[in-house]
């Protein structure tokens, strides 16, 4: 009888301690990892979502469960851990003996442009006996950009290539001060520096240097995303960031210079979209970030009150290209102004069947291109 109360006494007294224990020393030296494979992926493109559980401790942990969840936008494979509803909830259960580190993968795809972040990682365990529950949670800095895709229609292409074609040939461009094509008699609207004094001294008759043209070496590109209608088309403004998208991956693989600017707000500042004049992949990719950033959900600054005086403050040597789904009135006048100030420039819109070209003034109407995407 002493005998068995004795050893009920151990056991007993062996279930509180390795409850105590596992209540106080559960979550150490414990480290829970949810982290995407890579920093963006394009839209409609697969990516790599890794579960990684290290227990450095010699405790074993029998039982733990990951939950966190993430946007619905992000497509994930099916299993039985997983729902979607509003969002997407994610359950794994792990065994992960002392010393031991696990690792699950999980694929998805990104279903539509965005910047997305996992949601707060929620941890449950329970000792070696089931007795009790232990929780714990906390939020991740993990987040992954679906870019967006840039279009690549065989209408585009050919539009790109009649654009840089364009930049380069038209006469009323840049003048490179660097390479002399010609000389040729004085006019009246010629300025009195291109006046080459050897050869008038010659001729007798002023003569003038007639100098090369050159593309520019910067394009700046002006989105417009309001949307005056009472039912906002949303897929027109996926349609707009496409093309833009597109366009800017262009021109940098070009070595032109671009600099991007829109009035849509920013998911994470809740500011418009300035980005200064560069070249390179890296400036790319922070515009395509920028892009993925966008938040069509909400309401964007007034495209002519931000962006007036910049469309007009134009830098030497560059090519302005407006994308706008809108043809607000106010909008269009800007063109016209644009226009009649002499400056060269391009405004594209995704192909809409409902549009009317007649409501486009015959001003602009020449610098104005429908894009099938």
């Amino acid at each position: 009888m002493i005998t068995t109360l004795l050893i009920a006494a151990i056991v007993l007294f062996a279930f509180w301690y390795q409850r105590i224990y596992y209540i106080d020393h559960w979550q150490e030296e414990l480290d829970v990892n949810v982290k995407f494979q890579v920093p963006e992926i394009a839209e409609h493109g697969e990516g790599k979502l890794q579960i990684v559980v290290e227990n450095r401790k010699k405790l074993p942990l029998s039982v733990l469960m990951v939950k966190f969840q993430t946007d619905k936008h992000l497509e994930f494979e099916k299993n039985k851990g997983s729902i979607t509803t509003d969002q997407f909830y994610h359950n794994d259960v792990f065994q992960v003996g002392g010393g031991e580190r696990v690792t699950r993968t999980l694929h998805f795809y990104g279903k539509k442009r965005g910047y997305y972040r996992i949601n707060n990682i929620d941890l449950s365990s329970s000792d070696l006996f089931m007795s009790c529950d232990l929780r714990s949670s906390f939020q991740p800095s993990e987040c992954i950009y679906v870019l967006p895709r840039a279009c690549e229609s065989r209408d585009f292409q050919m539009l790109l290539q009649q654009l840089n074609g364009e930049m380069i040939t038209k006469r009323n461009l840049y003048e490179d001060p660097f390479e002399l094509r010609g000389i040729r008699e004085y006019q009246p609207f010629d300025s009195m520096r291109s006046i080459n004094w050897k050869a008038t001294a010659k001729t007798g008759n002023f003569m003038v240097n007639q100098k090369n043209y050159t593309s520019p070496k910067t394009v700046r590109i002006f989105v417009n995303m309001e949307d005056h209608r009472l039912i906002k088309d949303y897929d027109q403004m996926e349609n707009t960031i496409r093309l833009a998208a597109g366009l800017v991956k262009y021109l940098l693989e070009q070595g032109i210079k671009v600099a991007f600017y829109c009035n849509g707000l920013d998911v994470l500042t809740n500011d418009p979209t300035l980005k200064a004049a560069s070249k390179g992949m890296n400036h790319a990719t922070a515009i395509l970030r920028s892009m993925a950033r966008l938040d069509t959900s909400k309401e964007p600054t007034n495209f002519n009150k931000l962006f007036y005086r910049r469309i007009f403050s134009e830098q030497e040597n560059s090519h302005t290209c407006f994308l706008s789904t809108s043809l607000d009135k106010k909008f269009m006048e800007l063109l016209c102004d644009y226009s009649r100030s002499g400056r060269v420039y391009s405004w594209f819109i995704p192909a809409n069947k409902d549009l009317e070209v007649e409501t486009i003034p015959p001003l602009i109407r020449g610098n104005f291109k429908q894009i099938r995407i």
